[in-house]
């Protein structure tokens, strides 16, 4: 692919996200609406497949693909790496959360709830950490992190979210992301908070080059 331009039309900032999750894709969209910015999705570019996450940390994965989006689209990229950490498990499934278990997120989440079965739910700890990273043609490079504190259920709850959601629950709201409306689950999940870091970026640094 060409290199193109790295441009800003009607006085926006055009950024390519390299994720094909629609979930993530829907989550970023809402958190980032209102910023002098354009967002570009990878079937728009022409861009195929992303560059396998085989880095040891998610802030390695996510730099990854989004010097990999930023360099081929020549606009500025942002991209994500997330998972979830259990505690009972030695912080497994964390970079491997997408790859754990199966196809689907359902295959995924009943492995996990395989493997807690005889895990009482005081030690049932776990978080999700999300981090957000930021790729510039001219260079410029940030990532931004955010953590969710919460235990995992013993059954799947809820209709709402995506991955993991039906079995992570916040104790002190007494559901599941899952049984949160979306609304609800932006003011808080891992990637609301690395994101709303990433907006406070933008809104200081409104045209990267």
């Amino acid at each position: 692919m060409s290199r193109k331009r790295h441009c800003r039309e009607n006085d926006s900032l055009k950024i390519a996200l390299a994720t094909k999750n629609p979930g993530k894709t829907k989550e970023i969209h809402s958190i980032l609406e209102g910023l002098p910015i354009e967002l570009v999705c990878l079937h728009e570019l022409s861009i195929g497949e992303l560059p396998p996450e085989d880095g040891l940390t998610f802030e390695e994965n996510a730099l990854k693909k989004a010097r990999f989006v930023s360099r081929m689209s020549g606009l500025t990229a942002i991209a994500d790496d997330s998972g979830l950490e259990v505690d009972a498990l030695g912080g497994r499934p964390g970079v491997y959360s997408a790859r754990y278990g199966g196809g689907t997120d359902e295959q995924r989440y009943l492995k996990l709830l395989e493997e807690l079965e005889d895990i009482p739910e005081p030690e049932r700890t776990a978080r999700f950490r999300c981090v957000i990273a930021l790729v510039s043609p001219g260079g410029v490079e940030k990532t931004f992190e955010g953590v969710l504190e919460g235990r995992i259920t013993t059954a799947p709850r809820g209709d709402h979210g995506f991955g993991y959601d039906p079995v992570f629950c916040l104790p002190d709201k007494g559901k599941t992301l899952a049984e949160m409306p979306p609304e609800e689950k932006n003011l808080i999940s891992h990637r609301a908070k690395a994101l709303r870091k990433l907006r406070a970026y933008l809104l200081r640094h409104p045209y990267l080059t």
